[in-house]
């Protein structure tokens, strides 16, 4: 099956030597600005939208996210539960069935390939979402891991490619229940359905779920056949073309800034390989079921994992910091007590807030540095005043029982 995804991939493929995501015609017309994102000619921003509008609008409305460029996974089979065990340090017997879960596939030694979400259908059927930036080391960590460990009979892995589609911000229920007859109040965050969206004639996979701290969906449209193609782009178009006073296409700009206040983590900015989990301040993704070392309960870097959690080895924290207006700080910038001359971490990601003002940023720092104390980043060769604060900036909006 991964042959299949690499044909349709072929297919999509721009004349840049880009790849292209179903929706690609309506980001042209609507006046995207494209740009290359992991190998996909990707929408950053559109035409008569700043990006402070575009992040303020999905924190009041509802902003549509092509994420189409993501990679979809099945994951089926006798083995399926102890395959992706063994990869992640998910319980999925504490999952639910049609219920998802954040995690991150491991290395030997700990550190994260990529954070995923994972889906319980079935206890041998699994959905699983990967970043589109990791494709390939994805793809062949996963294929690796099957021919060393499992019996290729026993589980069946395949991606696919389709149309993925976020609706998030405050009003995306009301938006989206106009087009179905499943009552979306009594799908909570976590959950996911099969349903039938007008008028989309294929089953769309529906999580409620989203990257941007506010409540909303993803959705799963088949688009193989050149007919599904059609059908997912005229139903984008119709939610943005029937409601605009609701909806408005919304770019990776605010994608990212709206990620950062939420306190999420992006890969290859705050999750690397060469950090583990607990380094990475996910300890919570480890369930209390998981952290006894055992030949039923073991999955890639599990000895160092819980060597760190049982000693609190960990030096550095994930944690937030807060500037004033000014540059702001960015990947890589260092950062320094308060005396300016002790150097205590670094940052992974920064931005403007355009829900807080002035700067936020993501940092690793040593663990020791208390929650409301003063720092300074150095950026652009000066030493800038920053306060340490706790994540996230902006508290979720996520739709709870």
């Amino acid at each position: 099956m991964l042959k299949s995804a690499q044909v349709v991939q072929k297919r999509l493929a721009s004349s840049t030597g880009l790849l292209k995501t179903p929706l690609y015609p309506a980001h042209i017309e609507l006046g995207g600005k494209m740009v290359d994102y992991a190998g996909f000619e990707m929408p950053v921003l559109y035409k008569g939208q700043s990006h402070i509008e575009s992040h303020n609008w999905v924190r009041s409305r509802v902003g549509l996210f092509d994420v189409s460029h993501m990679l979809q996974h099945n994951i089926s089979g006798r083995d399926a539960k102890s395959f992706i065990q063994k990869i992640t340090p998910i319980d999925l017997d504490q999952l639910p069935k049609n219920s998802s879960s954040l995690s991150v596939l491991l290395n030997k030694d700990g550190g994260v390939i990529d954070d995923c979400i994972i889906t319980k259908h079935e206890e041998d059927q699994y959905y699983m979402v990967t970043n589109a930036g990791c494709r390939s080391k994805d793809i062949q960590f996963l294929k690796q891991e099957l021919q060393n460990n499992f019996n290729l009979s026993s589980v069946n892995h395949n991606t696919f490619e389709g149309t993925l589609l976020a609706i998030q911000g405050p009003k995306a229920q009301e938006l989206l229940q106009k087009f179905t007859n499943e009552d979306l109040s009594k799908i909570y965050f976590g959950q996911t359905r099969f349903l039938k969206l007008s008028p989309i004639s294929a089953t769309v996979h529906l999580a409620r779920s989203g990257y941007t701290g506010e409540d909303g969906f993803e959705l799963s449209i088949p688009s193989i056949s050149e007919t599904e193609k059609t059908e997912a782009l005229n139903f984008f178009n119709t939610l943005l073309k029937e409601f605009p006073e609701i909806a408005k296409p919304i770019g990776l700009a605010a994608r990212d800034s709206l990620r950062l206040e939420a306190g999420m983590c992006l890969y290859g900015q705050e999750l690397r390989e060469d950090l583990t989990p607990v380094e990475a301040s996910l300890s919570w993704l480890i369930p209390k079921t998981r952290r006894e070392l055992s030949s039923s309960c073991s999955f890639n870097g599990a000895e160092k994992i819980l060597s760190q959690i049982k000693n609190k080895s960990n030096t550095h924290r994930r944690i937030g910091l807060k500037s004033a207006n000014g540059p702001s700080p960015r990947t890589g910038n260092k950062v320094f007590a308060e005396d300016g001359k002790t150097e205590i971490g670094y940052v992974t990601s920064g931005s403007p807030s355009p829900t807080k003002g002035g700067n936020i940023a993501q940092a690793y720092i040593d663990k020791g540095a208390k929650i409301g104390s003063n720092t300074k980043i150095k950026i652009r060769d000066k030493l800038r005043d920053a306060v340490i604060t706790k994540l996230p900036f902006v508290e979720s909006n996520l739709y709870k029982p």
